[in-house]
This record gives C-alpha cells, sequence and structure tokens, in this order.
C-alpha cells in the first residue's frame, strides 16, 4: 500500500520506496521534485520565493529556491540517494493574476521562480528531465518514489504525466 505524505507550501519532505509526495495548490509557487532512480528515493519542495538573499524572515530554508534545493538533496543522500543518480522535474510558476500596464518583474513571481529554480538546480549539476511550469493556472503534483513518476493535475487542463 503507498503511503501518500503531504508537503504543505513552504515546505519539503522526503521518502522512498512505495511513498507518494503530494502538493497541491501550485501557483506562483514551483514544486521541485528530485529523484534518485537507483535507490528510489524522492524528494519533493514547495518553494514560494526565489531567493532567501532578498528576504529579512528568510529561517525556513523550504520556502526558497536557494536554500530548498540544498536542504533536500541533504536530507536525500541522508537517505542514501546517490548524488550523481538524482535527476529533477519541476512544476509551476504560473502568472496567476495579470496587471494591466505593469511590466514589472516584481510582480512575475512565477517566472522569476522558475529562472531561480533552473539556475539552483544548474548550480548543483542536477539535470531537469521534464517540466511544466508558466500559465496562469495552479497545479498539484504527485511524486511517485517507486518510478520517479510526477503526477500533474490541473483544472480545466488536464493530467500529465512527466
Amino acid at each position: 500500500m503507498d503511503k501518500v505524505i503531504k508537503v504543505g507550501m513552504a515546505d519539503l519532505k522526503v521518502t522512498a520506496g512505495d511513498g507518494i509526495l503530494v502538493t497541491l495548490g501550485l501557483g506562483s509557487c514551483v514544486g521541485i521534485a528530485l529523484y534518485d532512480r537507483t535507490t528510489k528515493t524522492a524528494g519533493l519542495a514547495h518553494i514560494m520565493l526565489p531567493s532567501s538573499k532578498l528576504i529579512r524572515n528568510n529561517q525556513n530554508k523550504a520556502k526558497f529556491a536557494d536554500t530548498a534545493v540544498e536542504y533536500l538533496l541533504e536530507l536525500m543522500l541522508r537517505m542514501k540517494a546517490k548524488r550523481e543518480f538524482i535527476t529533477a522535474k519541476i512544476a509551476g510558476g504560473a502568472q496567476m493574476f495579470s496587471f494591466k500596464g505593469s511590466a514589472s518583474d516584481v510582480l512575475n513571481i512565477g517566472e522569476r521562480n522558475v529562472q531561480a529554480t533552473v539556475e539552483v538546480l544548474r548550480h548543483y549539476n542536477i539535470p531537469i528531465v521534464a517540466q511544466d511550469t508558466g500559465g496562469n493556472y495552479g497545479r498539484t503534483i504527485e511524486l511517485h518514489a517507486d518510478s520517479g513518476v510526477l503526477v500533474v493535475k490541473t483544472i480545466g487542463h488536464g493530467v500529465k504525466i512527466l
């Protein structure tokens, strides 16, 4: 029987074997799914912001792309994941609201979250093997530790298997 583990907003969790990591309501937030196929170790972070360096209240490592990936890797390696086999899948980063006449990057947090996530994964040499980002709709994702499959569920845009 599969063990379902909920990952909240600004949260991250790891599991192995038959666990399923689930996070709901990705809008501008990004779900970062890391997976080691050799040990079937999975990690999922639900980040809200691109960088901990721009915020004073930055103690929650799971909240930011730059700190969440590092911490998620640390937890996965403690569970015997092998660094060289870890790959990433990412989802989310939507632009949920439009602001007429505003081209401010500050308001486009979804795109900034995706860019920061890609840069951080590149920094750690973790290849992104699948991605479902952008748009203007929310997503719920499930990472299956037994297979590494990432299921992306949306309202009005169907279900994708990454």
